[in-house]
């Protein structure tokens, strides 16, 4: 019994020194997917947790570009930009786990998150804050900066497949696009998921902003 004890003693510095090992591992690998600047996940491992996602319920796929990022960049420099893209990121992030999500940064000052969303008006009142979190002022040294956002939404329903994830996300984009070509804000697809001129449309100017219904 005793050299069982014994034994067991002289073990377990070593169980602790790999688990150790191993905690830290699994936290290098996690660093490594996430974008060193902003913190969000890469693009694979969001579409991991994405594809997973969809399975579970009512879900928005979204896809976000930042307006007036360029601007701020070239008039401030890199360091400044990298700010608001840190901030911006800091943001989303945490809309994202407060609805329930996931977020990535894509590249650049495109994002994407995939949130719960059960309703047209849970869809209005969870972009809308959104919109309160991109849209506040960005403070950075003696800088006060301001950027707004253009974002696509795609609404999905239980049961999406995970296959479905990559024709989802390019929707949104396509939507985005459509948002930033009319000022900037919020639009949604129907939910069908398919690019259509009938959209949702939610607007940001400056500190306040509206949401309204297109025909």
């Amino acid at each position: 019994m005793s050299q069982t004890l014994m034994a067991l003693a002289a073990a377990l510095p070593v169980a602790a020194g790999w688990s150790l090992h191993s905690l830290m591992l699994r936290r290098r690998i996690e660093a490594a997917r996430r974008d060193p600047l902003s913190g969000l996940w890469t693009r694979e491992p969001f579409e991991e947790r994405a594809r997973r996602s969809l399975e579970s319920g009512h879900r928005a796929v979204v896809v976000i570009d930042l307006d007036g990022f360029k601007q701020v960049n070239d008039t401030y420099g890199h360091a400044v930009g990298d700010a608001v893209i840190a901030t911006a990121g800091q943001r989303l992030n945490r809309w994202s786990l407060n609805n329930g999500g996931v977020a990535a940064r894509l590249g650049g000052d495109e994002f994407a998150a995939i949130v719960s969303v059960y309703s047209l008006a849970d869809l209005h009142w969870t972009m809308d804050q959104l919109a309160e979190e991109l849209c506040a002022p960005v403070e950075f040294e003696d800088h006060v900066l301001w950027v707004g956002f253009s974002a696509g939404v795609v609404r999905t329903q239980r049961g999406s497949r995970a296959a479905e994830l990559s024709r989802l996300m390019r929707c949104a984009d396509e939507v985005m696009y459509g948002a930033k070509q009319t000022g900037g804000g919020w639009m949604a697809a129907p939910d069908d998921a398919a690019p259509a001129y009938r959209t949702v449309n939610g607007r940001r100017d400056g500190r306040r902003g509206t949401s309204k219904e297109a025909a």
